[in-house]
């Protein structure tokens, strides 16, 4: 195709969206509405994804040590849980450590609760925290530090805790949210798509008689489809660049107003940065792409003249 029949296709296609007033008006707020809908449950989803990830990378191990085991045993533990190819650190927490951070857990109740256990009279055990490399794999790592202990005479470990059940309540809990927004989103995305085809699709039958002459007249199938695959494409991308404006501009006053009470409360939501390439490049192409894609299957009705 030669650049000045292109540069035609293109007058012509941003021609048509201006002088199709209502019609254009209707498409562009059919996409605009239905990609602003669908933009919400997608930062939504998004967002409840994080937080699961933000659950699951909390969990990990504890391992209480029998009271009065030595320095030279304990190292010994640590280095051979430091050892299991799923584990990725291991910290000592001494039993002085624990109840500085249980005294900080209890608040206020705890400094009267934890008074006069300090030095020979703690309570606690030596211990420490195990992080693995999945949190998926706490299970598995809690029972191979069970079993490397149970071969030791006598053994050191005094208990692990991992939350076990908690722990496996929560990842089915985390795979339902997972799922279910997954496919919220891609049936909201079906929707916006047949809304959105449907309403290109009417714009084009109201000029079913201009593209009945320009076929009768001797032009030819890819002449008047250009015009119309031009206009699909801006009325997909103004319909959808609108909503991405407006929910780039609302999840930023949202984060504004909301990161002070969901920072105390440990909530981290997905900083704005990470949302400027995604959600543009997600509802653009989804726009300009169902705006093409509705503009050739309705043109390609009216051809066979």
């Amino acid at each position: 195709m030669r650049i000045s029949t292109f540069g035609r296709h293109m007058k012509e296609g941003a021609r048509n969206v201006a002088r199709n007033g209502w019609m254009t008006f209707a498409s562009i707020s059919a996409i605009s509405i239905s990609l602003f809908v669908l933009g919400i449950f997608l930062l939504l989803a998004l967002n409840v994804n994080r937080l699961a990830d933000q659950f699951e990378s909390q969990i990990e191990i504890r391992v209480y040590l029998e009271v009065n085991t030595s320095e030279q045993l304990r190292n010994t533990v640590q280095r051979d849980i430091a050892a299991l190819p799923d584990v990725r650190k291991v910290t000592f927490v001494s039993k002085e450590e624990g109840l500085v951070i249980l005294r900080e857990k209890m608040g206020d109740e705890g400094k009267e609760l934890l008074e006069g256990f300090d030095g020979d009279n703690n309570p606690l055990n030596d211990s420490f925290t195990v992080e693995v490399t999945d949190p998926r794999l706490v299970g598995s790592v809690a029972e191979q530090i069970k079993a490397m202990d149970a071969a030791r005479n006598p053994p050191l470990i005094y208990k692990i805790n991992y939350g076990k059940g908690t722990v496996e309540t929560l990842f089915k809990a985390t795979d339902i949210v997972r799922n279910v927004g997954l496919v919220f989103v891609l049936l909201l995305a079906f929707t916006a798509m047949f809304l959105i085809s449907n309403t290109i699709k009417i714009t084009i039958v109201a000029r079913r008689r201009e593209i009945g002459i320009m076929k009768l007249v001797g032009a030819t199938n890819s002449f008047i489809r250009w015009p119309f695959f031009i206009e699909g494409s801006l009325l997909g991308f103004i319909g959808s660049a609108i909503p991405v404006g407006v929910l780039l501009w609302g999840y930023a006053e949202f984060l504004k107003y909301t990161q002070v009470p969901l920072g105390l409360m440990l909530i981290r939501l997905i900083p704005l940065h990470e949302l400027v390439f995604i959600i543009p490049v997600l509802l653009v192409g989804i726009g300009v792409m169902i705006g093409i894609w509705g503009s050739l299957l309705s043109v390609r009705k009216f051809l066979k003249v």
